[in-house]
């Protein structure tokens, strides 16, 4: 039996690997998008007006959520266009990464609402820290 399997085992080890490698992809591209979307949290912490900040948080908020999301706005820039789905629909099935990602939006959903800068500066750093948390 030993002499039937030995030829089969590259192919073996090789269809066991795929599944594999597409599960490290979207993790890859959700990665990369939290990585973008903090950046963008750190420029909406540092705008010094309020639509400024407000449009660095939808930039967040896109990433976040991809063009497929309910609160993605195509008016807006997508600093992540081409790097994934969102970051949230690529991180499904780490359960952790996306309760993290589900409260970074809801804080960037709100600093969206916030009315004055520090508002929307206090909003903005809690979603970069929320963001470098993982």
């Amino acid at each position: 039996m030993g002499k039937h399997f030995a030829p089969c085992l590259p192919g073996l080890l090789l269809a066991c690997a795929l599944p594999l490698a597409a599960q490290a992809a979207p993790s890859d591209a959700a990665s990369k998008q939290v990585q973008t979307a903090a950046a963008h949290a750190g420029m909406a912490l540092g705008a010094t007006d309020l639509k400024m900040a407000h449009a660095h948080l939808q930039h967040v908020v896109n990433c976040l959520v991809g063009p497929a999301g309910a609160a993605f706005d195509a008016n807006a820039m997508n600093p992540c266009k081409g790097m994934g789905q969102g970051a949230i629909v690529d991180a499904k099935g780490d359960a952790a990464t996306e309760a993290r990602l589900h409260k970074a939006l809801d804080e960037a959903t709100q600093g969206l609402k916030a009315t004055t800068l520090d508002s929307t500066h206090a909003d903005a750093q809690k979603v970069m820290s929320t963001l470098q948390a993982g």
